[in-house]
């Protein structure tokens, strides 16, 4: 059955394992120029804002040296991160039912070019909306409405597909449908807690999904 049109991704704990990475990136600008180690969960609450937002706020005078350290450092060290095991087969599957394709993350254009690029699945969507494209951060729905407009879509053949709960809200906000993907999840109980439309804690269970409904 054929219940949607439209299928949005996050990047990060959805398509690709790239946490650490981010932690390792932000801990090695910390270190150099703020002489700080911050732990991953000090990490996790900056997420939001873009990488650039951040580090412009760690130090506006040297934003240029650090945004340069921090995309090569990203960039180089890649092979901490990896799409999770199964995922290149919904993409081709959702690629093949002529189902347009979005990405809406909180990075930046250039972290989120980098990553999609380096594990070979940048030319799988239509559209890619990052934290650069938007005037106000997930969970504020500006990314899904910008697809939903852009494609002339139907907001009830939309579905959003995310592991965190800025990802739930921004779903319900722009009244589409939600599916919580939880196999690396960093807040699963803050998740939870949420009205998810569907929830799925291994790739395997979202491919079934996909399948019966693109």
């Amino acid at each position: 059955m054929h219940n949607f049109d439209g299928i949005i991704f996050d990047i990060d704990g959805t398509l690709s394992s790239t946490y650490q990475l981010i932690y390792e990136s932000f801990r090695h600008i910390s270190k150099k120029y703020l002489n700080k180690t911050f732990t991953d969960a000090e990490i996790r609450n900056l997420f939001g804002p873009t990488e650039d937002v951040v580090l412009k706020q760690w130090n506006e005078d040297k934003f240029d040296e650090i945004k340069d350290d921090y995309y090569n450092f990203y960039s180089e060290n890649h092979n901490m991160a990896a799409l999770y095991p199964g995922i290149i087969d919904i993409l081709n599957y959702i690629k093949s039912k002529k189902t347009l394709l979005s990405i809406y993350t909180g990075k930046g254009r250039a972290a989120a070019t980098i990553t999609l690029k380096k594990l070979d699945i940048y030319d799988y969507f239509d559209m890619i909306i990052t934290g650069d494209d938007v005037s106000e951060y997930k969970p504020s729905a500006e990314g899904i409405l910008k697809f939903i407009t852009e494609y002339r879509l139907n907001k009830e053949r939309v579905l959003m597909i995310g592991d965190s709960p800025s990802d739930v809200k921004a779903a319900h906000s722009g009244g589409v449908k939600i599916a919580s993907a939880l196999w690396d999840s960093y807040a699963m109980e803050e998740v939870l807690n949420l009205k998810s439309d569907y929830i799925f804690y291994e790739v395997q269970e979202l491919e079934k999904f996909i399948k019966m409904n693109v």
